[in-house]
């Protein structure tokens, strides 16, 4: 901290750069060059160090040269610091001369800057506390609400999976009145009813413990050569059941020389779920849902899911892959808020991207790349 026990301080106020080292070593040989009454001190501050000091004296840039002395305070910056001292120097030590024969003049108190600053540093404390505990407690209500839909969301899929797997062990009943009445095919419906519903509540339980580990959790990616076209048909396939009930299309569009790619299937998988059943959710009964990819690029091959539902506005496009952000009209909707931005995460940790493009009452297409991979001199790589 510092201190005013001579007529004269110089505070310089610098940062890391490398040629900071530098500009010190030439501003203190110049300063020590100078003829001077009193010698002045010449204290160097890292901002980064103590920056409590540089918000108390409203630094702006670095480097900044403070004079402190009894007749008052003089900020000097840029890069021509020096020049900067010649021109003032004169009556820096002419003030110092008149300082020392009338002692009535105003002094700089050195304690009140000592209290001034430590009273910025414990504000600047304060505050960092405070939002500690802003985001505590948005984090405990974010984990009250999570269960709290939890507890509502996983009725509707564990009460259909019951049903159909009730409805089965009566088929299979010797003794109950409607099982000669059961037919293959809806055996069939039956389990893959329940098999839809299975799968729908093991995302929810696995979105569920991504949001409670929070975003800094780290995702593992194991990533091989993919084939896109293959994987989309199966997720198409899981969702059988809820696009025939919406009386729905999921059309796939995809070029037979699309390149795999370079990524990890399940997490990939994630994705595309996520993507998918968002479109389906959203578009009316009846309405189709598009898939389709393309080769971007050398390295990225993009895939984009195209639906008809009621869009999203303009200005809530930007945040909707933000961690448990829901647009007004999803309050009621199934789901926490966490599928878009687990999306994000994954597409990023595959050095990706994804975005949307949506007009409002028209539908969205959300799009996102990935890596291709491809095959040099009979080695694999990643581009």
């Amino acid at each position: 901290m510092p201190s005013l026990e001579v007529p004269l301080k110089l505070l310089l106020f610098i940062d890391k750069r490398p040629s900071s080292a530098e500009q010190v070593r030439q501003i203190r040989q110049h300063i020590e060059g100078l003829e001077s009454v009193i010698a002045p001190v010449l204290e160097v501050i890292d901002v980064s160090e103590q920056p409590y000091l540089a918000e108390h004296f409203r630094l702006v840039i670095t480097p900044t040269l403070i004079k402190i002395s009894e007749a008052g305070r003089q900020t000097l910056t840029g890069s021509n610091i020096i020049s900067q001292i010649d021109y003032w120097w004169s009556r820096w030590q002419t003030e110092i001369e008149a300082e020392s024969s009338d002692r009535t003049q105003q002094s700089v108190d050195t304690t009140s800057i000592a209290q001034s600053t430590e009273i910025i540093h414990l504000s600047d404390e304060i505050f960092r506390l405070k939002q500690l505990n802003a985001e505590a407690n948005a984090k405990l209500d974010f984990k009250d609400r999570i269960i709290a839909m939890l507890a509502h969301d996983l009725r509707n899929p564990l009460t259909a999976a019951s049903i159909a797997i009730e409805t089965l062990e009566m088929g299979y009943d010797p003794n109950h009145e409607r099982r000669s009445r059961f037919r293959p095919e809806l055996t069939v419906q039956l389990l893959r009813n329940a098999k839809t519903q299975i799968r729908s509540i093991d995302r929810m339980i696995t979105d569920i413990l991504q949001a409670a580990h929070g975003p800094s959790v780290e995702l593992h990616i194991f990533p091989k050569e993919l084939s896109l076209q293959e994987l989309c048909q199966e997720v198409i396939h899981s969702m059988a059941t809820k696009v025939k009930d919406k009386e729905q299309i999921i059309r796939l569009d995809m070029p037979q020389d699309l390149p795999q790619v370079h990524a990890d299937p399940n997490q990939v998988r994630r994705v595309i779920t996520n993507l998918l059943d968002n479109a389906v959710k959203y578009t009316p009964n009846g309405g189709e849902v598009v898939i389709t990819a393309l080769h971007r690029t050398t390295q990225k091959v993009q895939v984009s899911i195209q639906d008809t539902g009621p869009g999203i506005p303009a200005d809530k496009q930007a945040r909707i892959f933000e961690e448990s952000f829901r647009l007004q009209r999803d309050q009621s909707q199934d789901g926490y808020g966490l599928g878009l931005a687990l999306c994000l995460r994954i597409v990023r940790a595959h050095y990706g991207q994804i975005w949307v493009d949506s007009v409002p009452q028209k539908g969205s297409t959300f799009h996102f790349t990935l890596p291709v991979y491809k095959q040099a001199n009979n080695q694999q790589k990643l581009f």
